[in-house]
């Protein structure tokens, strides 16, 4: 069983692998902690290791991995809640008074079970004003309730940022051998890909790196209330 500190730490540093994919520093980690030195922190990473709840990385400074979360973790500590820009109102009021840039729906993407890979146009919606406007974006309407601990509802249009490149922890569109699109938060291990849900129904699904490819990056989604 964890201490309050050893679990608190896991947490954190659970949240800062999944959002960045990179470890915090020493000092990030006191500092969420309010400890007054970092030899603390040092003593509860090492307890931590002890357990086998991380693992230090050889060769890499400052490398963790997080190997397993304690079973009292909520859902919000184990998916590290995205926070979608929302654009409030949804898509019927932006429609109407809207002479910004218009972004291509693509038709739908799973949040859960893959379907067939979206490519033809069916409608088209404003891009966000917060957005870069020299970007290349496509909206998908999306499926399934896998990533609803993520705050993507099914219904929702997701606004993608096209790349074939993304971050650990990132939220993307991923293609599966080539012909099954679906919408998950990536990460890569060694010599595999790991793809996500926000929902603890769902299995993570595991493939090899020849099996993936990223099509871009979620980066905005509009609701209808």
């Amino acid at each position: 069983m964890l201490t309050k500190k050893q679990k608190n730490l896991l947490l954190f540093i659970n949240k800062k692998l999944r959002s960045s994919g990179v470890s915090p520093s020493y000092e990030e980690m006191k500092q969420s902690l309010n400890l007054k030195s970092k030899s603390g922190i040092h003593r509860l990473i090492s307890a931590l290791e002890e357990r086998g709840f991380i693992k230090r990385l050889a060769h890499k400074a400052r490398a963790l991995e997080v190997i397993k979360l304690p079973e009292t973790a909520s859902a919000n500590d184990i998916y590290n809640n995205f926070s979608p820009s929302v654009i409030k109102g949804g898509l019927d009021d932006v429609k109407e008074n809207s002479n910004e840039t218009e972004v291509p729906v693509l038709g739908k993407i799973a949040a859960g079970t893959p379907v067939e890979a979206i490519q033809n146009e069916v409608s088209r919606i404003p891009l966000p004003s917060n957005l870069e406007k020299n970007g290349d974006y496509f909206g998908l309407k999306v499926q399934g309730d896998s990533m609803i601990e993520a705050g993507i509802n099914e219904g929702d249009t997701v606004i993608i940022k096209r790349t074939d490149t993304a971050e650990n922890g990132k939220i993307v569109v991923a293609l599966i051998d080539e012909h099954e699109a679906m919408l998950k938060r990536i990460r890569k291990k060694g010599k595999v890909v790991a793809l996500e849900s926000a929902n603890k129904n769902y299995e993570t699904k595991i493939f090899g790196p020849d099996r993936v490819k990223v099509q871009g990056v979620l980066v905005s989604l509009y609701r209808n209330f």
